[in-house]
Formats: structure tokens, sequence, C-alpha cells
């Protein structure tokens, strides 16, 4: 096993952790819903920033499953040209 499948894997590994975390941090979709139904009143301007922030991590988990897709690919051909 060559120092650059090694690096590419500790990089994925990282990168796999990224995206998880990504993930758990976004609020479901039928989360309004629990809202409305237990009288939590939220105002125009908070869930709009709930929105935004929501649209800001959604947009970042794709750019890092680019990313991860990337470095599986060239870890990939490391490992098939470079063994």
């Amino acid at each position: 096993m060559s120092v650059v499948n090694i690096v590419l894997g500790a990089v994925l590994g990282v990168v796999s952790l990224i995206i998880v975390a990504f993930i758990l941090l976004q609020e479901g979709r039928r989360a309004g819903i629990s809202g409305a139904i237990s009288g939590a009143a939220d105002t125009f301007l908070s869930k709009n920033k709930a929105r935004n922030w929501d649209a800001k991590l959604g947009r970042l988990t794709k750019y890092v499953v680019v990313l991860f897709f990337v470095i599986v690919i060239a870890a990939n051909v490391v490992a098939i040209y470079f063994s």
C-alpha cells in the first residue's frame, strides 16, 4: 500500500465524517408540522433565517458529496495504475 493510498483513505474518512455532520445538522422536511401542532410560534424573520441556514447547509452538503466522489475515483485510479 503506497503513501498516496493511505493519504487518500484518510482524507476520504474525514470527508465522510463531514458529510455525516452536515446531514445531521440539517432540519427535517416535516419539522414545521410538529412546531405548528405544539403551538410554537415562529416569527417571519426566524423562519427565513432557518431556511437560509438550511439552504446553505444543503449547498455545502452537495459540494462535499461531489468532493467525496472525486476522492473515491482518484483513490481507485491510484490503486489501479500505481499498484
